[in-house]
């Protein structure tokens, strides 16, 4: 599962341009999956949440995800953040970096990066 998310968020990212999109709420899923068929995945928005404003459920499952991520892993999913300039804008917009990011959902062309703040 490690290197899955991270592979995941390489692949989304790597597919299409996304569109810059602020969205609130959280998707129904806060696990990274991968879509069936990779090639025709689209990213047509990007959302961020910050886990504090889950509900305790969601937000359990999002830590569990990232303690299960390694560090290694963790920092690769940053640096292809970074290096993604509608997913690094999409986190200043909400005054949040790559370094908070702790785990991300693709699902129905969004991509969700979930933040942890202080």
């Amino acid at each position: 599962m490690r290197i899955f998310t991270a592979s995941v968020i390489i692949a989304a990212l790597s597919l299409g341009t996304p569109a810059f999109v602020q969205a609130q709420g959280a998707p129904s899923q806060p696990e990274a999956q991968t879509p069936p068929d990779q090639s025709s995945t689209i990213i047509r928005s990007i959302q961020v949440v910050d886990i504090k404003d889950l509900k305790p459920a969601l937000r359990s499952k999002v830590d569990e995800v990232a303690k299960h991520t390694s560090e290694e892993d963790m920092q690769s999913l940053r640096k292809s953040i970074d290096a993604t300039p509608e997913a690094a804008a999409a986190l200043k917009a909400k005054g949040l970096s790559s370094s908070q990011v702790v785990a991300i959902n693709i699902a129905d062309g969004v991509l969700t990066l979930f933040a942890k703040t202080a």
